[in-house]
């Protein structure tokens, strides 16, 4: 696939057309809204059950392995249809929530020359997959993810006075027309490992979490910074407390109520399934650090300085503002990142962090993980000037090398996806 594993928006669309004129009893697909700039929201349906589950992907521009995920466990439905006859369900696959932003990220998806071929990676970046490895240099090259309030899965409250997307609203509505007993939202993160939020326990889920990232080898986050007010039951799950937030806040201010939060309104159980592209090991380390509060200020000067750094390159640049749709949309979300920082560390400050090694090393591949995709953003945004791009490289290689970062091979990807949903259908079901 030109470099990389993933399919592009529109080669998801088509192999899932296929996929329905093939088993046309079996699965079927509609649209259920549309984006800002006009583009369907495709939701694909499998089994004919009174009760419904839905997962929801795409919701974040840069994280195409929902849809990957979501197909695969569509096709398998249509090839062994008493997977879901024995539970009475339909199951509900909302193929991209951001079709939009999805355009804009997929570029990374066509990959440049040079990109993505084995043994052309940056070092600790899997080499031995057997599959082409994408590279962080080449991820970052192309990077885009909206700013915070341009992220559907998440609208703003009732007392901000921005319009709701248009997408979020199809999504909404989709909650209430569905009332599923499970709804799913699959994510992907860039460099670290996995972790599961439910927005309420489920017996026995862990504990097969657990198990499932074992066994694909997929590093568990000690404790995900995802998540800050609810409580660890377990490494790498989440569980959303009784007196938990019915609002999410992000480091810019903006705060929203969570699609996902919304849904509990039906009595449904949320729960979002992140999978790391790139695995860090040293992430699930459970060994306590000796002085937390040293890791947490090491890792706030990186972020801090990156960010007072990559502020220096872009005024060095002279004034250029950005022109086109898509060089606005990247300096949005590139200039809200490089303004966070000191509202990051205030929260860092503020919570028992970096208390154990990998939570240390998730803080730490967090502090460079921030400044990296503003400095990807901004030299999209600012026409690739080459100032940006040596930074880019630099910040993507130094991240790799530092964390010795792996390539998680796309099948195993999508495979801890659907296991632990079919884990925790069953469960709920």
């Amino acid at each position: 696939m030109r470099g990389t594993p993933y399919p592009t928006l529109g080669e998801l669309l088509r192999r899932a057309r296929a996929t329905v004129a093939a088993r046309p009893g079996a699965l079927r697909l509609r649209a259920v809204g549309t984006s800002r700039a006009g583009r369907p929201l495709w939701l694909l349906s499998a089994g004919h059950g009174p009760r419904h589950i839905l997962t929801v992907a795409g919701a974040h521009a840069n994280e195409p392995v929902g849809g990957v995920t979501s197909l695969s466990l569509a096709e398998r439905f249509a090839r062994e249809p008493a997977l879901l006859q024995e539970s009475g369900c339909t199951w509900n696959f909302l193929l991209c929530l951001d079709p939009d932003g999805a355009s804009l990220a997929g570029r990374w998806l066509t990959g440049l020359p040079g990109e993505g071929r084995p043994g052309e990676g940056l070092p600790g970046e899997g080499r031995a997959a057997p599959e082409a490895s994408p590279t962080l240099r080449g991820y970052y090259r192309r990077f885009y993810r909206p700013a915070f309030a341009a992220q559907p899965e998440f609208p703003p409250v009732t007392s901000d006075p921005r319009p709701v997307m248009p997408e979020s609203e199809a999504l909404v509505r989709l909650i209430d027309e569905l009332r599923p007993v499970v709804q799913f939202s699959l994510h992907g993160v860039e460099v670290g490992g996995s972790f599961l939020q439910l927005t309420r326990a489920v017996p026995g889920a862990a504990a097969a979490y657990r198990r499932i990232a074992a066994d694909l080898g997929i590093p568990l986050e000690h404790r995900p910074f995802d998540g800050m007010g609810w409580l660890a039951e377990s490494p790498g799950v989440l569980v959303l407390p009784d007196s938990g937030p019915t609002e999410e806040r992000d480091p810019s201010g903006f705060t929203s109520q969570a699609t996902w939060l919304y849904a509990m309104r039906h009595g449904t159980v949320s729960a979002v399934v992140e999978a790391p592209f790139w695995s860090v090991a040293g992430v699930s380390d459970p060994r306590p650090v000796a002085e937390p509060r040293r890791e947490v200020a090491e890792a706030s000067e990186i972020l801090l300085g990156r960010a007072k750094q990559l502020e220096a390159v872009v005024g060095e640049l002279g004034p250029r503002a950005p022109e086109t749709p898509e060089e606005i949309a990247h300096f949005t979300a590139a200039r809200e990142l490089m303004d966070i920082g000191p509202g990051v560390v205030d929260t860092w400050n503020s919570a028992e962090l970096a208390t154990t090694v990998g939570n240390a090393v998730s803080l730490g591949v967090a502090a460079r993980r921030i400044p990296l995709r503003a400095a990807a953003m901004m030299r999209q945004a600012l026409g690739g000037a080459p100032a940006l791009d040596t930074l880019v490289e630099a910040w993507a290689r130094e991240l790799a090398s530092t964390f010795d970062a792996r390539w998680v091979p796309v099948t195993d990807q999508t495979e801890l996806q659907i296991r632990t949903m079919l884990a925790l259908a069953r469960a709920l079901v």
